[in-house]
C-alpha cells in the first residue's frame, strides 16, 4: 500500500476511523525521487502536484485527511514518518504543529522573497501558501446599504440579534478570528465583543450553511470565508448573497493562511523545500485557482472569478499569522466564557 501518486497511481485505502489514505509507518523500498506529502488542504494539491511532477520529474504521493489526525499521526510516527511535508489550512493548525515538533526550520531566501513577512512563521518552520480571507457576508435584499456592519465589532450590536448567522466556535477559522480580536483590542474587550456575537447569533455547522441561510432570509448577516461564497458564485451566478471587506477604515480584514513546512524527519527534505518553493512561485496559480483563494506570493494576480467577483484592492490587517496561532488557546477560552458555542 503506498500514498497516492501524481502520476496515475492513485490507489489508496480509506485507513479505518481516521478518515485517511493508508500507507505504511516505514518508508523502505520507495524511490529516492519521491517525495511525500500529508496535506489537510483538500483543494488544488493534486493538481499542483501534478503540474510539479511534469515541470521537475519529481514524483509526489500525499495523504490527505482530518488536518489534527495527519499531525498526530507525524508526531506519533516520529523518525519512521513517511512525510517529508506537511500542508495544512489556517495558522492555528500551522502554529500548533510547530509547537508539536513536526516542522523543522528551514532557510529559503526564495521563500523569505516572494512571502510577506506577516504569512510566515518567524523561525522558517512554515510559510503560507495561499490567503484566505474571512469576512462579512450579507443579504442585500435584506440589508439597507446604509445599516451594513462594516466592522467585525458592528456585529455585536444587538441590532443584529436574530438577524446574525455564525459558525461554531469549535472551527478553526472562527477561533483565528477571535485570536486576532484579542491581539488588536485586549481579553477585556474581545470578550464584549464575542458575547455582543454570541447572544445575536444563530449557529450553524459550517461557512456553507451560513451562506445559504443569509440566502434564503433565515438571517440577514454573517461571517464567513471568501472562497465558499466564490464557489457558489461560480456554480449559481446569481447567488443573492454579497461580500464587503470588513475594517477597511482602520487595520483591514482579517486574513488567513493554508501553508507548509518540511517535517523534522523528513528524508526528502531538499526536495521537500523545493516543493514550498515552487508552490510559493510556479504553481501558486494552480494552487488557489481549485478553491478560488488569493495567492500569498503578491507578485502573482488574483484569479479571475475573485477579482471580478470580489475586487483585489482591500487593506488587510497586518498581524503576523504566527500571532493567531499563538492566540489559539486563549480565544478558545474566552469563546467559552463567552457563551459562544
Amino acid at each position: 500500500m503506498g500514498l497516492r501518486r501524481t502520476a496515475g497511481r492513485r490507489a489508496g485505502l480509506l485507513l479505518a476511523g481516521l478518515g485517511l489514505l493508508a500507507l505504511p509507518a516505514c518508508s523502505g523500498g520507495s524511490a529516492p525521487d519521491t517525495l511525500k506529502v500529508y496535506s489537510g488542504r483538500h483543494y488544488g494539491i493534486e493538481q499542483a502536484s501534478e503540474a510539479f511532477t511534469a515541470q521537475t520529474g519529481v514524483e509526489v504521493e500525499f495523504l490527505t485527511g482530518d488536518d489534527a489526525e495527519l499531525r498526530e499521526r507525524i508526531v506519533a510516527e516520529g523518525p519512521d514518518t513517511e512525510a517529508d511535508a506537511y500542508i495544512t489550512v489556517d495558522a492555528g493548525n500551522l502554529a500548533a504543529a510547530a509547537d508539536q515538533g513536526v516542522f523543522r526550520a528551514i532557510e529559503s531566501p526564495q521563500l523569505d522573497s516572494v512571502i510577506p513577512e506577516a504569512l510566515r512563521d518567524p523561525d522558517g518552520r512554515w510559510f503560507g501558501l495561499a490567503v484566505r480571507v474571512r469576512t462579512i457576508v450579507y443579504n442585500p435584499a435584506r440589508v439597507a446599504a446604509e445599516e451594513l456592519p462594516r466592522t467585525y465589532e458592528a456585529l455585536a450590536d444587538p441590532k443584529w440579534a436574530g438577524r446574525l448567522c455564525l459558525r461554531s466556535s469549535t472551527n478553526v477559522y472562527q477561533q483565528s478570528l477571535v485570536a486576532s480580536l484579542i491581539a488588536i483590542h485586549g481579553e477585556t474587550t474581545a470578550l464584549e465583543i464575542v458575547r455582543g456575537w454570541a447572544a445575536n447569533a444563530e449557529i450553524v455547522n459550517n461557512d456553507v450553511l451560513v451562506l445559504e441561510s443569509i440566502a434564503d432570509g433565515v438571517c440577514d448577516v454573517g461571517l464567513a470565508n471568501h472562497y465558499y461564497l466564490g464557489r457558489l458564485l461560480e456554480e449559481r451566478p446569481d447567488f443573492p448573497v454579497k461580500l464587503l471587506w470588513a475594517n477597511q477604515e482602520d487595520r483591514g480584514v482579517h486574513v488567513n493562511v493554508s501553508g507548509g513546512g518540511v517535517t523534522t524527519h523528513s528524508k526528502h527534505p531538499q526536495q521537500a523545500q523545493r516543493f514550498l518553493e515552487w508552490l510559493a512561485t510556479d504553481g501558486q496559480d494552480v494552487l488557489v485557482a481549485a478553491n478560488h483563494e488569493f495567492p500569498a506570493n503578491p507578485a502573482v494576480p488574483a484569479e479571475p472569478l475573485i477579482a471580478a467577483q470580489f475586487g483585489t484592492e482591500l487593506v488587510r490587517d497586518p498581524l503576523n499569522a504566527a500571532t493567531l496561532g499563538d492566540l489559539n488557546a486563549d480565544a478558545v477560552r474566552l469563546m467559552d466564557e463567552a457563551g459562544y458555542r
